[in-house]
């Protein structure tokens, strides 16, 4: 007879649960059969999360005297503390309740209601065999460094870094290009309000600039992440621009001067020049250029030197270097955006071979007054006027050879295109889609204006777009097969020209981003938040955010929000002054160790520190997560996790076999479960 008393407590979850399971028959059972395991009240209860659930559980602590409590709900990764709060009102360490999935791994994955109760007792079984092992456990407490580090200039970094400064605390923002902004910096207009991007973004892009909370490193990159929440070291490299930013002026001489073209493959999508030194675009911030050495006639032949020689401040400094800069942050924030699918890959739609084939981000420049053409929306030739246009949705989304995911922004981003094509132009347009989805605040309503403006709509995934005239009228033009799956009927639509709506995919690093501060990515390469729905800005390593498009594809206004979240959750954390992490983490028994270090490269949180001159190696309890790995590696098995050492684990198996019944019960009881 155990001396512990336990309190079972079985949820139905509306009919979540109790549609499948008889939870009544589950708690009768856990009051009777568990009764010498130290079980001394069994309830169930409609909805136990809901406050009268909790009061219930905390009332029998109090007046029963228990001193374990399980719970057999919905998967702990929704509401264990929900149950650990309840129980630390009660009066009980929370870390004496155990919470037990009979939803996720009973009743959503059973239809026969006798099994799915049979096997909701053994779960309950093995959860009262594995409380009976648990120890009282005491969260840990870290200071909060006030600094919070933001990696990527873009709308939804700048959003992030602009709250917290705001809010009296300091920043860091890095960003690998030579100007924040980002994506949104290439933009002409905005949907649906067809806002001009630059002049929504360059006021929050100025403030960053000017903000005296915020250290702004732009053409800096991260390179190594040490520490944990609240303090985490950060090793930061500030690659040489070759101009001295204390007496650059930004006056753009040097630019003027250098005879140096080259085509600019990223902020113009390859459709225009820059010179060896350059801002991206006139509204850069900072103002200061950055010569590109792998450009520069006199990095590539000792000669030139112009835009020293013309410079008025002397700010050319050719033999500047990188430097190295170590910052100390408590939070950090990932926001280092997207990469748009290369519609190479896919060579039906003759992107590269044939010349009036676009990408929506080629478009996005063309449209831009400030881009390649001044605004006018030109073929290839830099003359001629499309009088047909084509747009094709989804390319390298949706695509199961590609990206099976939706890109979120590439209908709206195409009715956007539809909407400049007739104003600029005129031309007729057609729009290629699969489905329309326009889900957002007057979404839809931008939607209607475009039908109502003539533009075509052909519902159907385009196969080709090739330039091999078969019918009258396809001379000189691109041909657009695609089936019409409204008409039902294949159709060849002759245009002029073709804009592609590329997807949005990982950035071509994420996965290394991710290594690099310890987090995971998705198996699209997204990287993964905490939790979908309920935490969707944090990460499971503590400390560190995203937000924006670096967890999914997601337009302007999601990406804000999703940065202005991020800020939220982070100044809660430095108001605090500390933040109680959980007690759940591995330790090692230092006498055990052999010093073998298989769990050193193991640690997916880089937990780990051997220590040469004992030849032991040992666990940071602020980065450990708890996961296990380690544990489970450990040859000598010096290596233990709270919450989850041998005497748990083996504990709840014996339960689950309904070992911990008498042998008659035990044999009586299997061969019912079988039976049904």
């Amino acid at each position: 007879m155990s001396k512990e008393r336990i309190g079972v407590y079985v949820c139905h979850c509306g009919t979540n649960i109790a549609g499948v399971v008889d939870v009544e028959e589950v708690a009768q059972w856990a009051a009777g059969r568990l009764k010498d395991r130290g079980v001394v009240i069994a309830r169930d209860y409609k909805f136990m999360c809901s406050s009268l659930g909790q009061e219930m559980i905390a009332k029998d602590i109090h007046e029963l005297g228990l001193t374990r409590v399980v719970v057999a709900a919905c998967s702990p990764h929704l509401h264990e503390q929900t149950f650990r709060t309840a129980c630390k009102r009660g009066g009980l360490n929370p870390y004496l309740c155990e919470l037990v999935s009979i939803r996720e791994q009973v009743s959503w994955v059973h239809t026969n209601k006798i099994a799915a109760t049979y096997k909701a007792e053994a779960v309950v079984s093995g959860g009262v065999e594995r409380v009976l092992q648990q120890v009282p456990l005491e969260p840990l407490h870290v200071p909060i460094h006030p600094a919070t580090l933001v990696v990527g200039g873009g709308i939804a970094g700048i959003q992030a870094a602009l709250e917290i400064a705001d809010a009296g605390y300091h920043v860091y923002l890095v960003e690998r290009e030579p100007s924040i902004g980002g994506h949104m910096a290439q933009f002409d207009k905005t949907f649906p309000t067809l806002d001009c991007a630059a002049c929504i973004l360059t006021p929050k892009m100025v403030s960053i600039g000017t903000h005296p909370n915020v250290t702004m490193l732009t053409w800096s990159e991260v390179e190594r992440v040490d520490g944990y929440v609240g303090n985490f070291t950060v090793t930061v490299r500030k690659k040489a621009r070759y101009v001295n930013t204390e007496l650059c002026t930004g006056c753009g001489i040097c630019q003027e001067k250098c005879p140096k073209k080259v085509v600019d493959d990223i902020f113009e999508a390859g459709l225009g020049y820059r010179k060896a030194v350059y801002t991206p675009f006139p509204q850069a911030v900072p103002k200061f250029p950055v010569i590109d050495r792998d450009n520069c006639i006199y990095y590539e032949k000792g000669t030139c030197r112009a835009c020293e020689k013309l410079c008025p401040t002397g700010a050319i400094e050719f033999n500047q270097k990188d430097e190295i800069l170590t910052l100390q942050v408590g939070n950090i924030v990932l926001a280092t955006g997207y990469d748009l699918f290369d519609p190479r890959r896919n060579p039906h739609y003759g992107y590269g071979r044939l010349a009036n084939v676009f990408t929506s981000l080629e478009f996005e420049r063309l449209s831009n007054a400030a881009g390649p053409t001044d605004g006018k929306l030109v073929l290839r030739d830099g003359i001629t006027e499309p009088r047909t246009v084509g747009i094709i949705h989804c390319v390298g989304s949706r695509d199961r050879y590609f990206n099976n995911y939706c890109s979120a922004i590439c209908c709206m981003q195409s009715l956007k295109f539809a909407h400049l094509l007739k104003e600029h132009t005129g031309a007729t347009v057609y729009n290629f889609y699969i489905d329309m989805r326009t889900p957002a605040k007057a979404y839809d309503e931008f939607y209607q204006r475009v039908l109502s403006e003539g533009v075509l709509f052909v519902r159907g995934r385009v196969a080709e777009v090739t330039d091999a005239a078969r019918l009258r009228g396809e001379e000189g033009k691109l041909i657009i097969q695609v089936e019409d799956t409204l008409a039902g009927k294949q159709r060849r639509i002759p245009v002029d020209m073709v804009v592609l709506a590329a997807g949005l995919q990982p950035r071509h690093d994420a996965k290394d981003v991710a290594k690099l501060f310890g987090i995971s990515c998705s198996s699209d390469g997204w990287l993964t938040e905490r939790h979908p729905k309920l935490d969707p800005v944090a990460t499971m390593t503590e400390g560190i955010f995203i937000a924006g498009c670096v967890q999914g594809p997601k337009d302007i206004p999601a990406s804000v929000a999703q940065g202005a979240a991020a800020s939220a959750r982070i100044l809660g954390r430095i108001h605090q002054g500390e933040i109680a992490l959980e007690p759940i983490r591995a330790s090692v028994d230092a006498d055990k160790c052999s010093g073998c270090r298989i769990c050193n490269d193991l640690c997916p949180f880089n937990a780990i520190t051997f220590h040469a001159d004992r030849m032991v190696t040992e666990i940071n309890p602020a980065l450990c997560q708890g996961c296990g790995t380690c544990v489970a590696a450990c040859p000598a098995a010096a290596i233990s996790g709270t919450m989850f050492s041998n005497e748990q684990i083996l504990a709840q198996i014996e339960g689950l076999l309904l070992l911990n019944l008498n042998p008659e019960r035990a044999v009586t009881y299997a061969s019912e479960a079988v039976a049904a």
